[in-house]
């Protein structure tokens, strides 16, 4: 018995260098990395905030300009997390306050989100729900500002612009010290078949610093849209704790082999 809590004695002294180094590497201040996403399902969100939940839904068959958002409002995700949005007026008075449309086939709103989606819209000129609209149809591009209650490890979106085949999209992160995590861009198109098609763009980070979104196009005399926001407000579990458990477990195991 007394070799046997000798052994014991001498287990941490014998791995102490390498728990000494092993400590002082992850004692080490990291910098979180902050990247582009463009496919939502390589994304993973675990929360998303849906347009409808807005409780206010354009109908262009029977418009009710009623239905028509603010340029800065509230929301709440499907898990609670509050956030605000703000999108930068116009200029233009012909064009309408920002509004959600439902994406469906004629006569419906038709575009290349999914058939079905609820879509955030700046807003357009009111000549384009006329008989003979121009092309391209003047809107609001934005930008649009999406700050969480909370920061998050990430969010995105998928994103058009009205009457403009393809086109610049841009995203900036930031802190809630207002610091400029990163900006990025990537090329989107439009169209109306209704197909899934348009452009995801979002940004993860390895920590959850994510404050604010801003979203643009290299178009912001037409209207930007953009679909459910998915957002990661929790931490997922990493390989760095699974390597420390499965050591532990295994130094615990050979403990219990020797006694």
């Amino acid at each position: 018995m007394a070799f046997r809590f000798n052994q014991l004695l001498k287990f941490p002294v014998k791995y102490l260098p390498a728990i000494t180094a092993l400590i002082t590497i992850f004692s080490l201040p990291v910098q979180a990395a902050t990247f582009l996403v463009t496919d939502r399902n390589t994304f993973g969100g675990n929360d998303e905030i849906d347009w409808l939940s807005l409780g206010k839904v354009f109908n262009p068959v029977n418009p009710d300009f009623s239905t028509f958002l603010p340029n800065s409002f509230s929301a709440t995700s499907k898990g609670g997390l509050g956030l605000d949005v703000n999108i930068a007026p116009t200029n233009n008075p012909l064009i309408t306050q920002p509004f959600v449309f439902q994406t469906l086939p004629p006569p419906g709103i038709r575009t290349n989100f999914a058939n079905g989606d609820y879509i955030l819209f700046g807003g357009i000129d009111v000549r384009g729900f006329g008989p003979n609209p121009s092309f391209p149809t003047d809107g609001n591009g934005g930008p649009f500002t999406i700050t969480f209650d909370q920061p998050v490890f990430g969010a995105g979106t998928q994103i058009a612009v009205d009457d403009r085949f393809t086109f610049d999209a841009f995203v900036s992160a930031y802190d809630n010290a207002n610091n400029l995590l990163g900006t990025f861009s990537a090329q989107g198109t439009s169209s109306l078949l209704l197909d899934n098609s348009a452009l995801f763009l979002g940004v993860r980070s390895d920590e959850a610093n994510i404050s604010r979104l801003v979203y643009s196009s290299s178009f912001p005399q037409q209207g930007l849209a953009i679909n459910q926001v998915s957002i990661i407000g929790v931490p997922e579990p990493t390989y760095t704790l699974a390597i420390l458990v499965f050591g532990v477990s295994g130094g615990v195991l050979k403990l219990r082999q020797r006694t």
